[in-house]
């Protein structure tokens, strides 16, 4: 228990797991919580100051299936194992317990195993930095991310009111910050503070940057690139952590990515969680964005594909040679299928080094590089012939890339690396017969025991001429010659034979050519396994540090993706959309891709043209629930990630200029966690369209000023549709229940009408899910609630009632201001010089004179900006 405090100490926020023979037991308050969290038997074992201790324990062989709903829990587990070996038989027994040491801690952000990980999604472990000596509230934040589980390293500067888009677009699994830098949204995925010496500024930024340097055994971190101070800062965080998860040693890692704001499309977190991109309201991924568009068949594709979803592109180049890369494909089907085929084998050579560079791989991991190394030679033969000067440079580069990168490693896998590899190496047979003839030799004596032994007791029949001379095994002598009593004289007087024991009917001898044997029988086992050990380990330091993996691994992942775009685009129904530098906007014959394959078989999704050029840049879409509005919103902004993503877009044609933000308003919830209605939350998301959309956006709303009362709702959608069309000039789909702003046509020339296309047919509302021209001319609200199962007699009341109050504000509408004059705007703002110039007055310093010389001023100002006063 000396032992259990020392190490508990050393991480007192994680559940200790203490190795005891073959099991990991944990004790006082870890075993209560383990025991809840795991739904195992809580007992007692020994005693602390007189009270039993609580105690609970898991077997080692089961571990990873116990440390993964720990971790989803929420728990951090410190691995405690046994770090010195138990004597053997016949050696000097130690004083006191067998040496113990913490050789990981598992952690939600730096887990490395498959058991502990999903295949399809990063895991990332993210780190937050201000600046050192200027913390301020909107000041820069430094931000660097790691997955242990691939290697890759990236880092970002941007400003503190960016940080919760980028969150939610990378997702980390865990967080290291101070209190006050991390969102509210992510404070229970920050990792318990490490305690450290109080120092300078100064001292920890350069601390900071000798970290980063020798991380990646560089003399200065300038040689990794042009890395900001806060950048710098946060990915030593990072690193120091990663280290410390693993006991001191460092896996392999890629040099640090630093990327820039500019060139992804930006999405805030309102957007993100409208369109249901990578994960749905519930939590899965199924009914989303990737889960509708992916065809891809390895794990590290999927990774890639989320990225590319996550983060679309606003480099029209970049985005071309995703494209042409994978119509190239789509239109080779031959090389597609094959190709397609090839990657289904393909092992994720991405986490297999990730395992190894921890001292956590297995066989298996090695085999992957082997088995990858082969894909990637099949692949180049499958690429190169069909490939001439007019094939995409991307699919050039892949050919190249993958090309004989590690020939001379895979010859060596494929000669060291059994045929049918164990599970794990202490299971043996990992290294192939013929690769090492002194571990051949250790195999053989061990294996072939049997064989030497028999031939050892023929030649001491013939030499000592006893026929009934046996070899045996004795528990305490080890291997002896056993004879009868009356035949032992024959070999008692023999020159290296020795007497070891008499009875009355036995006699029994050893030799010294036998007490080798037996030695080398017994160490023989051992020395294999610690020599195939030593072998692996080697292999595994080869693979390591071979540079040209993790491109390869990089290089199958972007393979992956283009050929699941290309079967998507496959049978015509998904286009290649035209990506350009100008303001257009043309879908045609557009559909929801989600929606669409959530149908049921046989039924038909309508698609829709969505134009929004330049002279037409504002939609208002009117039309009453359940016609679709929200389907065709949504629809619109999942096609510009798509096509910004260099993926297939779901329409016959496209035309898309660059977006540089998106704004989807669409389905918005109260956020009662944080005290927040539905009309805050949806004026907290209008806000944030207003401050960052731009000419270059484009925003879709849905029913803005919904959530109050009826002419305070009008009021604010009316303010914000001015401001979208006339100040931000974004390219915007705002659709609404307000048909009162169909008569703002006239004043926004760039505004048109379009509407859900609703037929009456004997009583009933058919919804044909079409936009067209054009406004509604009413709500059909009772027709819906019809639909929804109301009672007949409300219904019925409600369509009176409405009738009536329809009547009584015809009568009564006042006439809408459709054009606000120049004095009336100048009433409700004063000009920001005029202000100026106010502010700028101390009226108890001035003069008379100067007082008078300020009214003539303040007039002169005022002429200036607004034309004579009336």
């Amino acid at each position: 228990m000396a032992q259990w405090f020392a190490l508990k100490a050393q991480e007192p926020e994680a559940l200790l797991f203490f190795r005891m023979g073959d099991f990991y037991e944990l004790f006082f308050n870890d075993a209560e919580a383990a025991a809840m969290a795991l739904d195992i038997a809580l007992t007692t074992r020994g005693q602390h100051a007189g009270n039993p201790i609580p105690m609970c324990g898991v077997p080692v062989a089961a571990a990873p299936a116990y440390l993964a709903r720990l971790i989803r829990r929420g728990f951090r587990v410190a691995v405690a194992e046994q770090t010195q070996s138990a004597p053997k038989p016949g050696e000097k027994p130690l004083k006191g317990p067998l040496t113990r040491a913490i050789v990981r801690v598992v952690t939600p952000g730096t887990l490395t195993e498959d058991e502990l990980l999903e295949a399809g999604r990063q895991n990332l472990l993210l780190a937050l930095a201000h600046p050192p000596g200027r913390v301020k509230r909107n000041g820069p934040v430094g931000v660097a991310w790691i997955d242990i589980s691939t290697g890759a390293v990236e880092t970002q500067s941007l400003p503190a009111e960016g940080l919760a888009e980028l969150l939610v677009q990378l997702d980390p699994a865990e967080i290291l910050a101070a209190e006050e830098i991390i969102p509210p949204a992510y404070a229970d995925r920050r990792a318990p503070p490490v305690d450290g010496a109080k120092t300078s500024a100064a001292a920890a930024l350069d601390a900071a940057r000798r970290t980063v340097a020798r991380a990646f055994d560089v003399a200065q971190i300038s040689v990794l690139g042009d890395f900001t101070d806060e950048e710098a800062i946060a990915c030593a965080m990072a690193l120091d952590y990663v280290r410390r998860s693993q006991a001191g040693n460092m896996p392999r890692l890629s040099r640090p990515m630093r990327r820039g704001e500019a060139g992804t499309l930006g999405l805030d977190p309102a957007t993100r969680a409208s369109l249901d991109l990578l994960q749905g309201r519930d939590g899965t991924t199924t009914h989303t964005l990737l889960d509708a568009v992916s065809r891809t068949v390895t794990a590290a594709g999927s990774r890639l594909i989320a990225t590319w979803i996550a983060a679309p592109s606003t480099d029209a180049a970049l985005i071309a040679r995703r494209q042409e890369a994978w119509c190239w494909l789509r239109d080779t089907p031959s090389v597609l299928a094959s190709l397609t085929a090839l990657l289904r084998r393909t092992p994720d050579l991405a986490r297999a080094l990730g395992r190894l560079s921890t001292g956590r791989g297995q066989p298996r991991d090695l085999a992957a590089i082997r088995d990858a190394l082969h894909t990637a030679n099949a692949a180049v033969a499958l690429l190169q012939p069909a490939s001439d000067a007019r094939t995409p440079a991307l699919i050039r580069e892949i050919t190249a890339g993958l090309y004989g990168r590690a020939d001379t490693l895979l010859e060596t896998l494929e000669r060291a690396l059994a045929e049918d590899l164990p599970l794990k190496l202490e299971d043996g047979g990992v290294i192939a017969q013929g690769f090492d003839e002194t571990l051949d030799r250790h195999r053989a004596l061990r294996d072939d025991s049997r064989k030497h032994l028999a031939a050892l007791q023929l030649r001491y029949v013939d030499e000592f001429g006893v026929p009934n001379l046996k070899i045996r095994h004795h528990a305490q002598l080890g291997y002896i010659i056993e004879t009868s009593a009356s035949a032992a004289a024959r070999l008692r007087d023999r020159e290296g034979v020795m007497l070891r024991q008499g009875t009355a009917n036995l006699a029994r001898f050893s030799t010294p050519a036998l007490a080798d044997l037996d030695r080398a029988i017994l160490d023989a086992g051992e020395r294999a396994a610690v020599l195939e050990r030593q072998i692996f380990n080697g292999l595994v330091a080869q693979a390591v540090a071979h540079d040209a993996l993790p491109e390869v691994a990089t290089l199958f992942a972007l393979t992956d993706v283009l050929q699941s775009a290309a079967v998507l685009a496959q049978g015509g129904a998904w286009c290649r959309p035209d990506v350009t530098e100008d303001q257009q906007f043309e879908l045609h014959a557009c559909r929801h891709p989600v929606v669409e394959a959530a149908l049921e078989r046989g039924a038909r999704f309508v698609p829709n043209n969505c134009m929004l050029p330049p002279a037409e840049r504002v939609m208002l879409l009117t039309g009453p629930n359940m016609a679709g509005k929200s389907t065709f919103l949504r629809q619109t902004a999942l096609a510009v990630i798509l096509a910004q993503a260099g993926l297939p877009v779901p329409a016959r044609a496209a035309r898309i200029g660059i977006v540089d933000r998106l704004f989807s308003r669409v389905g918005a919830a109260d956020d009662l966690a944080r005290g927040r209605s539905t009309f805050m939350v949806e004026m907290t998301e209008t806000a944030a369209i207003l401050r960052q959309a731009g000419p270059r956006s484009l925003v879709v709303v849905d029913e803005i000023g919904r959530g109050t009362a009826t002419l305070d709702g009008l009021a604010i959608a009316w303010a914000t549709l001015e401001a979208l069309h006339s100040q931000l000039g974004a390219r915007t789909i705002f659709a609404t229940h307000f048909h009162e702003l169909g008569m703002l046509t006239d004043s926004m020339p760039r505004l048109t009408p379009y509407t859900m296309a609703v037929r009456e047919w004997q009583g009933d509302v058919i919804f044909q899910h079409e936009v067209r021209s054009g406004a509604a001319r009413k709500s059909w609200g009772v027709h819906v609630a019809q639909l929804a199962g109301v009672p007949e007699p409300v219904v019925r009341r409600a369509s009176r009632l409405l009738a009536a109050l329809e009547r009584d504000h015809a009568r009564t509408r006042p006439a809408l201001p459709l054009f606000e004059t120049e004095a009336e705007q100048a009433g409700t703002q004063m000009p920001d010089r005029l202000r100026a110039a106010i502010e700028a007055l101390d009226p108890d310093s001035l003069s008379p004179k100067e007082a008078l010389q300020a009214i003539y001023d303040l007039r002169k100002l005022m002429l200036e900006q607004n034309g004579p006063l009336a």
